[in-house]
């Protein structure tokens, strides 16, 4: 079927998009909840109200991000004003065969306190050229979506994620799409979200498979450690954690009083050191930490999982004077300082500086990931274990987020040059594009990528010459297994 205009009538109301050169079509900027504004600041996510005239979606929707955390982050990430920022994207063939899409729906990164599903990395182009309909969605960040308020629901922004797929599953069909095949996908703190929502009862049935890149989620993660922020946020700025005190605050008020939150001191003892504002078990909407529902519950066994990490995430990030030693930040992430030692060996040739920032890549996000595929492993469930170690010209490591634009295949996306140098391999766009649309549409990455056991731990190495290897983790898994 051909997409109408490009106008389409959702729930709500029609929206109108936009044809693109690439033979696609884009909706931008659909509400899935009403603004969060005035009652609904620190409120559940609300429907949308009904509009009759077609809205037009030919524009990015404003986003939860105020400011940017830092000038150079290396996933370009704008920063739209405007209060109306639940939001989501739709990335669709124009023409659309009979049997309807399979769907892939993106959560941002950004640590829990920033990011933009504006980001120009985030196209779908390549998606829908593909023949899979995608979704990006925004969600209430830091302070508004994550901080503990005694008057104010829990994780209001995983409430936002869960309203964003019901959203998916009410109206994605009249956009080409299959709510019965819904994938979830995200990077960092999108793939910390992928692992979260896959600990959520409310969650379950709303997605069939799910993508985890370099995720990332807060350790320890319980209610304790949530209202030990909410306290410090309190001493620190002396404004009550409440919704009735922070509801009247304009966005740059509640974005200083967040940083002084954020910053480092000896007052955050007993807080991660890492991450403050994230999802946390509440015991209700997240019955218990997703790291402990996924290694020792019952958490995604319905769900084909496929997860993995860069070579070097932190690496290139120096030992700050304002980062804690070394010994305390692994004691933080629930790992044995006594194992620092066992490090030093096992990268001697990295040298002190090099040892630091691959300790916390490794105990960070490649040991958590690696326990995983080994319990679901373990469990005979469908799994499937990357490592993407091409290295950048520009750097010399496969640092964070450098594999999301061979994901999305979009090499010539604005920032990749400044990211991967001038001429990344297409070739290997090519091929983890292609496993992730595979995925997709199939709930499996292709032939050439077999299932992570739990007697040959196969995994894939996105190099510049894709391979798959037997274990390529284990000295991860030697050193820092959790």
């Amino acid at each position: 079927m051909s997409i109408n205009a490009p106008l389409v009538v959702t729930a709500r109301g029609p929206v109108r998009g936009e044809r693109r050169p690439d033979g696609g079509i884009r909706f931008l900027g659909i509400p899935y909840a009403r603004p969060p504004v005035g009652e609904l600041r620190f409120a559940a996510p609300v429907a949308p109200e009904r509009w009759i005239e077609p809205l037009d979606a030919t524009a990015y929707g404003p986003t939860a991000q105020r400011h940017p955390v830092t000038e150079d982050t290396t996933v370009p990430e704008p920063t739209i004003p405007g209060d109306a920022v639940l939001n989501l994207n739709v990335f669709t063939p124009d023409t659309v065969p009979g049997e309807p899409l399979p769907v892939l729906v993106w959560i941002h990164g950004g640590g829990y306190v920033a990011g933009s599903a504006a980001s120009p990395w985030y196209d779908g182009s390549a998606f829908s050229r593909d023949g899979v309909v995608l979704v990006s969605l925004g969600y209430r960040l830091g302070v508004e979506g994550f901080l503990h308020l005694d008057d104010a629901p829990a994780n209001r922004g995983v409430l936002d994620w869960i309203a964003a797929l019901e959203w998916v599953r009410d109206n994605i069909a009249g956009f080409g799409g299959d709510p019965a095949k819904v994938t979830i996908a995200g990077n960092s703190a999108g793939g910390g979200a992928v692992q979260t929502l896959l600990a959520v009862p409310a969650a379950r049935g709303l997605f069939r498979g799910a993508i985890s890149a370099s995720g990332i989620l807060m350790r320890p993660d319980g209610p304790d450690v949530a209202r030990a922020a909410a306290r410090l946020f309190t001493a620190r700025t002396g404004v009550p954690a409440t919704a009735a005190a922070l509801r009247g605050l304009g966005h740059d008020e509640l974005f200083d009083l967040q940083s002084r939150l954020l910053e480092p001191g000896a007052d955050r003892e007993g807080l991660p050191p890492m991450q403050t504002l994230a999802p946390f078990a509440d015991g209700e909407l997240i019955p218990q930490p997703p790291f402990t529902a996924l290694t020792e519950g019952d958490a995604g066994v319905d769900v084909p999982l496929l997860l993995g990490c860069t070579a070097h995430e932190f690496n290139v990030l120096p030992e700050l004077p304002m980062t804690p030693p070394l010994p305390v930040l692994l004691g933080f992430l629930g790992m044995d300082p006594e194992r620092l030692d066992a490090g030093r060996a096992a990268y001697e040739s990295l040298g002190p500086d090099g040892y630091f920032g691959q300790a916390l890549t490794d105990s960070t996000f490649r040991a958590p990931a690696v326990a995983v595929a080994d319990t679901r492993a373990a469990r005979e469930l469908p799994t499937w274990l990357y490592e993407f170690t091409w290295t950048s010209p520009v750097n010399g490591a496969a640092f964070h987020c450098l594999d999301v634009p061979f994901a999305f295949d979009l090499l010539d996306a604005e920032g990749v040059t400044a990211a991967a140098g001038a001429a990344p391999p297409q070739a290997l766009a090519d091929a983890v594009h292609g496993a992730w649309v595979a995925f997709v549409r199939d709930l499996d990455p292709g032939k050439e990528w077999p299932r992570y056991t739990a007697e040959e731990r196969t995994a894939m190495v996105w190099s510049a010459e894709p391979h798959v290897e037997d274990d390529p983790l284990r000295r991860v898994r030697a050193v820092w297994a959790v």
